[in-house]
């Protein structure tokens, strides 16, 4: 596989990865490299007046990713909650909030958006800026609020060190309780981590909805942020004009054990693209039974390959192991067009050819680093799954298995845990106006997850869209619908015929593409 085309295919996997740190420290390099440039003679520079939003004070600031073409002019502030709210006088967190303006005239809308972001542990101000295209429309007269949930961003980041990948044992369950112990140590003198959780988490966006004045919210929760969402208007109803749930995670699901099955079944349809196309299969056979085939190679002996990095073109040597492989299947289901390169990477490994899937699996395990805050996600699921973290029969023979739901249970076995209300796994029942979207073949929230939140929303509407993956907010003519829905708050009335038009990517018979 060429450089390019790596480059290529991982690019659209970079929206879930958010390379944010390695901008941020190319940026830091270009400011150190055009110091001295500067003529620093000048005369100082007055500071900007803030612009208030009711008690909170924004300042102009621009909000990057690497997948946004332009940057973001936004005002960016922080606003001060307490970690413990029975101890309002003990320590508090600085919640990090980027404010986008309407960017037309006339009659602007009272009540704003507030984009919760994925994960857990995405950081809403950092994985917005790619969405925003999504959002051109709403934001003609409505602001969006961005809030990096407390332990994420720049709200006190909660960062646990990653684990070496090319290191097999350190992913074990007894070394991912070990490093989770470590973390949770190293970050106890900066965070109570009891306080982490979307209870807590909740009453911050009342907080910050109470201090900007503003009468309602609408919620733009995608992934975990449909949690959010959902705990969010069962605790505020009054104070939720409208949900908007991507990706949806029900109140009554226990996250941990859910991976294995749902991926498996989501391969089931992305794979059947081939085997259900002649040419497809003649040429790369049964992408299932490839994978394993592939996955029982492995097991059984890790393949040292050479590879070219992808992102500095020199050649290299690494370990490919089963878990790397099913690490990588697993992220590249969440986005079709991604998925479509598996069927020829795998077959192409069988055959020999592992440069590929390396080069790509080390890429994935380079940008995922930083893509979330690993203590604040224990926080969360320790807290409010860590029952449901069990070994399941149905894993069993699965891409996955049950080793992802195991290690999280021994991590959690030496988390802090955070109180959880009784109610909390009930789902949302509540006459808000909801609009629910799935992807046909997302491969974490599938659609029977919209399916069972809407029973129990009269007012809810689930569209379930074509060939589509996770996150389908700016899928086709979505983010016109999404626009409609919340202005008119019926979603219902949607004319969702625009949707017919997608369809799944076909596979790529060769690095040239798919079959014409």
């Amino acid at each position: 596989m060429s450089r390019k085309t790596r480059i290529s295919i991982a690019a659209a996997l970079f929206i879930l990865l958010i390379g944010y740190k390695a901008q941020q420290r190319m940026g830091g390099e270009h400011a150190d490299a055009t110091a001295g440039d500067r003529d620093t003679s000048a005369a100082p520079v007055a500071p900007v007046k803030p612009v208030m939003l009711g008690k909170i004070a924004f300042t102009p600031c621009t909000l990057s990713s690497p997948m946004s073409k332009d940057s973001l002019e936004a005002l960016c502030g922080t606003y001060a909650v307490a970690e413990d709210r029975a101890h309002p006088d003990g320590r508090k967190i600085m919640l990090n909030i980027a404010w986008l303006q309407p960017t037309a005239n006339g009659e602007q809308q009272p009540d704003p958006v507030f984009f919760l972001a994925g994960g857990p542990g995405q950081s809403a101000v950092q994985s917005y800026p790619p969405l925003d295209p999504v959002f051109r429309d709403l934001r003609k007269q409505r602001s969006v609020l961005l809030i990096d949930q407390r332990g994420t961003g720049k709200s006190n980041l909660l960062a646990c060190p990653t684990p070496d990948p090319a290191q097999e044992a350190a992913f074990s369950p007894q070394a991912m309780q070990a490093q989770a112990a470590a973390c949770a140590a190293q970050l106890s003198s900066k965070a109570d981590l009891r306080f982490y959780t979307t209870t807590d988490a909740v009453a911050d966006l009342e907080a910050v909805r109470q201090a900007i004045g503003a009468r309602q919210v609408n919620l733009v929760g995608v992934s975990y942020g449909t949690r959010v969402a959902q705990q969010y208007a069962m605790r505020h109803p009054q104070a939720t004009r409208s949900i908007v749930l991507d990706s949806v995670v029900p109140n009554t699901l226990m996250l941990g054990n859910i991976f294995a099955r749902n991926l498996d079944d989501a391969l089931s349809l992305q794979f059947g693209l081939c085997t259900q196309d002649p040419t497809c299969k003649a040429t790369l056979g049964d992408p299932r039974a490839e994978l394993d085939a592939l996955l029982a190679k492995l097991r059984a002996q890790p393949v040292t390959v050479d590879f070219r990095d992808a992102r500095s073109g020199k050649y290299r040597q690494g370990v490919l192991r089963a878990d790397m492989v099913a690490g990588l299947v697993r992220m590249y289901a969440y986005m079709p067009l991604a998925a479509s390169t598996l069927p020829l990477l795998i077959h192409a490994a069988n055959g020999g050819r592992y440069d590929g899937l390396m080069a790509l699996a080390q890429m994935l395990g380079d940008g995922m680093q930083d893509a979330i805050a690993m203590g604040m996600q224990l926080s969360v699921v320790c807290s409010e799954d860590a029952d449901g973290m069990v070994a399941r029969d149905d894993a069993a023979g699965t891409v996955l298995g049950n080793q992802l739901a195991e290690s999280m249970a021994a991590m959690c076995k030496v988390w802090p845990k955070g109180r959880v209300p009784a109610d909390f796994h009930q789902p949302l029942a509540t006459p808000v106006p909801a609009l629910v979207l799935e992807g046909e073949f997302d491969p974490v929230t599938p659609p029977r997850y919209g399916r069972e939140v809407v029973q129990t929303l009269p007012n809810g509407r689930l569209f379930v869209l074509k060939g589509q993956g996770h996150s389908v907010l700016g899928a086709g003519c979505m983010p016109k619908l999404f626009t409609q829905f919340i202005e008119t708050l019926d979603a219902k009335a949607l004319d969702g015929r625009c949707l017919d038009r997608l369809s799944a990517p076909s596979p790529l018979l060769d690095y040239n593409g798919a079959a014409p």
